[in-house]
């Protein structure tokens, strides 16, 4: 299996020999099956964009690294993916060690293969769940509905046997369907891994299930209910496999999945779950001091909304402050299109601080005042009038560690907060 290192906005060019022009159409089939969202197609090869993560394709496995500072060294940036992935619980964290995130080619397809082959192993383990089904065949005793066209099409000879439609209580559903559909993606990308005779022996314990046929309709119409619940895990997970397996692109030779990540979601996700571990440790001076929310939304025209990223809100003095995370370096000044977004959440949500937040160096953080004709009532005064005015900042934060070299910034929480209320 042949693997090749690239980072964010890189490009990956033809070479006929590692990235072959097979491999290439294969690419650009799945960016169009996606909307041309993951990359830009050149004449000769690709240029990614804020998608990271694994594609894997006919015999070449192409990792795709986050990297917020091309001044940096690649191997700084290697495991920042895995990382963030295991901080934001989208990989349960006793799934994945310290000795793996050390890997310098660390395959995280295998990761997350790996990840549900325990999952359903466990589910084995503690005895797979039964249900309820409808099933319409021939039996040597009557039971539930006849099916008298149908008996007589096929017993006419054998007048022992009934053709009937019954139920029959099994583990034979779409449930444990889905889960051996996931199981039979897997089995064909982790030949020759470290996995597969994992994935075999998974396969081997697994009952035998009918095939199916998965679309989105199905996979929204699997509920799980209480007797059902230990499956959550290993259902999402197969899920994300399943529908990152691309079935329109693999109708020919190749074959083909993709497990990537938009790192500007990532960001965003990783900055609001260290700002809620910040507020809820008892050890932090910002204990219980803020309440905070990702995705609040105000709408502005019918369904039309605005959303800011994370809004804070004091639990003192019920003061509003918006952070807006934004996966990029900016130039010595945010663009105008980020300071108009921020002014407009200033204004809906009558923010008294807002802050757009950067990957980068603390030393380049800049603060100032949005400048406006608009005033309101001074309610402490009425006769007289004040100018509304609300702080903006540019808050740049480090990914990585200080004192651990190639760890992410486990103190970001409460070094955020320290940036918004400086």
């Amino acid at each position: 299996m042949n693997k090749l290192d690239v980072f964010e906005y890189g490009r990956l060019i033809i070479d006929d020999v590692l990235f072959t022009k097979e491999h290439w159409k294969s690419f650009v089939k799945l960016n169009e099956a996606n909307q041309n969202a993951y990359f830009d197609v050149l004449y000769n090869g690709i240029r990614f964009k804020q998608f990271v993560g694994v594609i894997q394709v006919d015999g070449l496995i192409v990792h795709i690294h986050p990297k917020a500072d091309k001044d940096d060294s690649d191997e700084k940036w290697k495991n920042v993916l895995l990382q963030m992935l295991k901080a934001t619980g989208r990989l349960k964290a006793k799934s994945i060690g310290d000795a793996q995130l050390k890997k310098q080619h660390l395959n995280l397809l295998e990761v997350y293969f790996e990840y549900f082959l325990r999952e359903v192993e466990q589910l084995i383990h503690r005895g797979l769940i039964k249900k309820y089904r409808k099933e319409t065949s021939n039996v040597k005793s009557l039971k539930g509905k006849l099916d008298f066209a149908g008996n007589i099409r096929h017993n006419l000879v054998h007048k022992e046997r009934f053709y009937t439609t019954h139920q029959v209580y099994d583990v034979n559903h779409p449930l444990h369907q889905l889960l051996n559909l996931a199981l039979s993606i897997i089995d064909q990308f982790s030949k020759g891994t470290k996995i597969a005779d994992f994935c075999k022996r998974i396969i081997m314990s697994f009952p035998e299930v009918d095939p199916i046929s998965v679309n989105l309709q199905l996979l929204s119409s699997i509920k799980l209910d209480r007797k059902s619940a230990p499956y959550e895990r290993a259902f999402e997970l197969a899920k994300l496999i399943i529908l990152n397996y691309s079935p329109d692109i693999n109708h020919g030779n190749q074959k083909m999945i993709a497990l990537l990540f938009d790192m500007n979601e990532l960001w965003e996700e990783y900055v609001l779950v260290q700002l809620k571990r910040e507020v809820n440790n008892e050890n932090s001076p910002f204990y219980k001091q803020f309440t905070i929310q990702g995705q609040t939304r105000k709408y502005i025209w019918n369904s039309n909304f605005i959303q800011p990223d994370i809004e804070i809100v004091s639990t003192t003095t019920n003061e509003t402050f918006i952070i807006d995370t934004k996966w990029k370096r900016p130039g010595y000044s945010a663009s105008v299109e980020d300071l108009r977004q921020i002014y407009t959440y200033a204004r809906f949500w009558d923010a008294k601080t807002v802050m757009l937040l950067y990957p980068g160096d603390e030393a380049q953080n800049r603060k100032g005042t949005f400048k406006t004709d608009d005033y309101s009532q001074n309610t402490l005064l009425p006769t007289a009038v004040q100018q509304i005015a609300h702080m903006g900042k540019m808050g740049f934060i480090s990914v990585f560690d200080s004192e651990k070299a190639n760890k992410l910034n486990t103190h970001l929480g409460a070094v955020v907060l320290g940036l918004l209320f400086d």
